[in-house]
């Protein structure tokens, strides 16, 4: 199954979209985009897709994506706070109070 899920940067609708082999949307993270900081503010996994690793894809394009362009990560959805908890390697990437 994990090789069925393509995770897009839709930069038209700011956000991030996971979709499957029928490009079927499977689940999304709404962000913002400010000068050398990315917020993740809302992410949600389409019921039907649940359980199948889909949030998990989509936050670790996105961070990855945010390393690449030299992005500070400023978690405001819980699921981003929750994962980048558990994901330590990202950690160099949040963006601290009085940054």
């Amino acid at each position: 199954m994990e090789n069925e899920i393509s995770v897009v940067d839709a930069k038209e609708r700011s956000r991030y979209e996971a979709v499957d082999a029928e490009g079927n949307l499977m689940g999304f993270v709404d962000y913002r985009l400010h000068p050398g900081v990315i917020s993740f503010v809302h992410a949600e996994t389409l019921p039907e897709f649940r359980g199948q690793g889909v949030a998990g894809r989509i936050a670790t394009q996105s961070l990855d994506d945010a390393r690449a362009l030299g992005l500070r990560v400023k978690p405001l959805c819980p699921f981003y706070i929750d994962f980048l908890t558990d994901h330590t390697e990202y950690a160099d990437l949040v963006k601290r109070e009085g940054e």
